[in-house]
């Protein structure tokens, strides 16, 4: 490959590798925690019956008012603490550039989302990884001491752990100096969300996304609430990059979706209830289920072992996530599919280990 013509830091950079997106229709896809639902009825209807010529020749609206006025009402806070971004992916990427190119180096848990370290290659910020413990689970105290800004999900991704909204407000007073980012990709799937932090702590940013609970990860929409000094902040790095991010369906669909609660909350009870019965299905199996409260599963198997168990399950077209990673190569990742698509996966499972044993 001919990379005379690239930067230094472009040849030096190792890029996120997505999910396997297969094109097969006969897949059971259990690898992206895709939500495997539709969407909102009234965001499909508005894209099955707009009218978006006159929207599609015209530039769209650079501050979103519409979708950020839906979002603020939402989560009550006011619009000038909300920002929109095209997926949660460009709104970390901006937060990384707003608020973390600092001297002390930023601080996330040695298994998160693996996102984080390619954009502290990219922005040039020294990261430095927090162990969790053996169970997973994050101790707010080993967070103190010199940073240049935190950041976690939570639900973290991929052991679906939760921390207690009490324990990320010590957390907001142990870094008191410096942001704080709460990434609450999968929060709709049984956490408590920290956005009614926000009024009391001026170093919180949080950040969602559509891709998940609201089943528009093919609309590529995210957003961050926090005090107006943050979103002023994220206001000018995105108008130093693309000042019309979001197109004008793309603001029009979301709006209609964050509106539909009453959707909404079904959508998750749906996904909540075939997780907690398939952790259950998989324990009687053999596995070790890490507690989760997001819409995927962290499972050790039994032997043969996750990845012999990943290889049997992609040969029988079901897809799950194998993550050849340091402490956590005996796992798989299952996103929660219809209930259908669960036990299609458990039965399967079932077949495989008995073959095996």
């Amino acid at each position: 490959m001919n990379k005379s013509f690239w930067s230094p830091g472009l040849e030096k950079l190792e890029p996120y590798t997505p999910g396997e997106q297969a094109n097969s229709k006969n897949l059971v896809k259990l690898n992206t925690n895709e939500n495997p639902y539709p969407a909102s009825p009234e965001a499909l209807s508005l894209l099955a019956q707009g009218d978006f010529a006159d929207a599609l020749r015209r530039y769209p609206d650079p501050e979103s008012c519409e979708l950020r006025a839906a979002i603020a009402e939402r989560y009550d806070l006011n619009d000038n603490q909300i920002f929109v971004g095209n997926g949660s992916d460009e709104v970390l990427a901006l937060s990384f550039y707003s608020f973390f190119r600092r001297s002390d180096p930023l601080l996330f848990p040695d298994i998160t989302y693996s996102f984080y370290p390619v954009y502290c290659q990219l922005f040039d910020i020294e990261p430095r990884t927090i162990p969790l413990r053996a169970d997973f689970t994050l101790a707010v105290e080993d967070f103190a001491g010199n940073a240049g800004g935190i950041i976690i999900p939570n639900p973290n991704a991929p052991t679906g752990r939760y921390l207690p909204l009490d324990q990320i407000e010590e957390l907001l007073r142990l870094q008191s100096e410096q942001v704080v980012i709460i990434d609450e990709a999968y929060i709709d799937f049984g956490g408590e969300s920290a956005t009614r932090l926000i009024d009391q702590h001026p170093n919180l940013l949080v950040i969602h996304t559509l891709s998940k609970s609201y089943a528009l990860a093919g609309l590529r929409l995210g957003f961050a609430m926090g005090q107006k000094h943050l979103i002023e902040g994220l206001l000018r790095a995105k108008n130093s990059f693309n000042s019309y991010p979001i197109d004008a369906i793309a603001q029009q669909v979301a709006t209609a979706a964050i509106r539909d609660s009453a959707w909404h909350a079904d959508n998750c009870g749906k996904v909540i209830a075939t997780r907690q019965r398939s952790e259950e299905a998989l324990q009687e199996l053999g596995f070790q289920v890490v507690s989760s409260k997001a819409n995927f599963i962290l499972a050790k198997p039994p032997e043969p072992g996750a990845e012999t168990l990943y290889l049997a399950l992609r040969e029988r077209n079901i897809l799950v996530r194998y993550f050849n990673k340091p402490r956590i190569s005996e796992y798989l990742r299952i996103s929660i599919g219809t209930d259908d698509e669960m036990d299609q996966l458990i039965r399967n499972c079932k077949e495989i280990l008995a073959s095996q044993s």
